[in-house]
């Protein structure tokens, strides 16, 4: 017996649905694995912050805070 058009639409459908459904799934873990990489393979920033750099901005902030009080 013949499929029908309805159940051709289904099989049409759940075919489309899971092949988006791998593709995303494989897009997620493609990514997942390329940060990982990024992330072992990127030096971690140093979070030194000097005595200069402390007094300039508490300059700026004071100099902005008095320019619009």
């Amino acid at each position: 017996m013949p499929a029908s058009l309805i159940d051709q639409g289904v099989t049409l459908m759940l075919v489309g649905m899971g092949t988006v459904f791998v593709f995303l799934t494989a897009l997620v873990i493609a990514m997942s694995l390329m940060a990982a990489i990024v992330r072992r393979l990127t030096p971690a920033p140093e979070a030194t912050v000097s005595d200069e750099e402390v007094a300039a901005i508490t300059a700026a902030i004071a100099r902005h805070r008095n320019k619009h009080s």
